[in-house]
């Protein structure tokens, strides 16, 4: 009988260990799991050069075919392990679908490992390749906005007016900005040059800013023949001609929805403006009028309060709507980023 009761606890004692082990383990594999996924997502390396492109810029499922040399449908698969993942994240705009990197929380490790072992064996051939093709894509996107501009320069005010009436909307500008001087004013991607003409009477100095040089001739014909002294050169938005604190007030009108790097053009604008400055925003809420991207060259179909707010926000301001204008298809929302007194540059990748 001692026997058998010593057995019984033999047998308990070895069922208590197999399950303290069993739960251990457990506990491990759920803890695991993650970074499991994660290098599994990493072993191929097609999924690593779309991580690399993605880190450069937002790009479609085409593009992403396009500059890997592969089929979408294969580079589709690619892209939902690395969703599963979570190392990246996809934006539908109509028909077309965008990705980027995960959370910087998330994906900034990642990245800083690349470029640790970058550092000891050398660029990647693939990556070196990768870029040159990127910079095909960069190229063709510029190039089909820089001749939708050119091809409709002299009918650039009128084509503004068929998506919402300019008078309203110039009117909800001059109340966003008030009765407070507008010192130095900037107008990014200044067209033919009507902000400066609506708000320079409001200004101690103006300058226009656009990438187009047929705008900008444009643009110096009508200023010139109303009178109005403002400088006006030619620049990109992601990289202004133009020192540091060097405005006070800075208007992008109808610009944005062209930009491929929203939130790089926000921050290069916070970058220029001067502590205690005002970043005026006028831009299409969202919307799904395809045909703009297809025949008017929109890389974006409008934006979101919070994607624009939280873009300010990562520059340093401190962004709100000032007014939504809701016209019979599209509607204009303005939002206004405020730098603070004291202002603290931010980095922007």
């Amino acid at each position: 009988m001692a026997a058998f009761r010593d057995r019984a606890t033999a047998v308990r004692d070895e069922w208590h260990v197999w399950t303290l082990d069993l739960n251990i383990k457990i506990s491990l594999y759920a803890n695991m799991s993650k970074p499991t996924e994660t290098f599994r997502a990493l072993a191929d390396p097609t999924r690593l050069r779309i991580l690399t492109l993605l880190r450069s810029m937002e790009l479609s499922v085409g593009e992403l075919a396009q500059v890997l040399g592969q089929s979408q449908p294969r580079v589709s698969r690619h892209i939902r392990i690395l969703i599963d993942a979570g190392l990246a994240t996809r934006r539908r705009e109509g028909s077309w679908v965008f990705l980027s990197p995960a959370e910087p929380k998330r994906i900034e490790p990642l990245f800083a490992t690349l470029d640790s072992w970058a550092d000891l064996d050398g660029a990647d051939p693939w990556t070196v390749a990768d870029m040159a093709r990127l910079a095909a894509v960069r190229a063709d996107r510029a190039a089909a906005a820089e001749r939708y501009f050119e091809r409709h320069a002299t009918h650039w005010d009128e084509l503004r007016s068929l998506h919402v009436g300019e008078s309203e909307v110039e009117a909800a500008i001059v109340r966003a900005l008030g009765e407070r001087p507008l010192g130095r004013l900037l107008d990014i991607g200044t067209g033919t040059g009507r902000m400066i003409e609506l708000l320079s009477g409001q200004a101690e100095r103006t300058t226009g800013i656009d990438r187009s040089p047929e705008m900008l001739r444009v643009a110096r014909a009508k200023i010139d023949g109303s009178g109005i002294p403002a400088e006006l050169r030619q620049g990109d938005m992601y990289a202004l001609p133009l020192d540091t604190n060097s405005a006070d007030t800075i208007v992008i009108h109808q610009v944005l929805h062209y930009a491929q790097q929203p939130p790089a053009a926000i921050a290069e604008a916070a970058r220029v403006l001067a502590p205690a400055g005002r970043l005026l925003i006028v831009d299409f809420a969202p919307h799904d009028r395809e045909e703009l991207r297809d025949r008017n060259a929109h890389a974006r179909l409008g934006f979101a309060d919070d994607a624009v707010i939280n873009w300010m926000a990562a520059a340093g301001l401190r962004g709100r709507v000032a007014e939504h204008l809701e016209g019979d298809e599209l509607t204009v929302t303005l939002w206004i980023g405020e730098q603070s007194k004291e202002k603290r540059l931010k980095v922007v990748a």
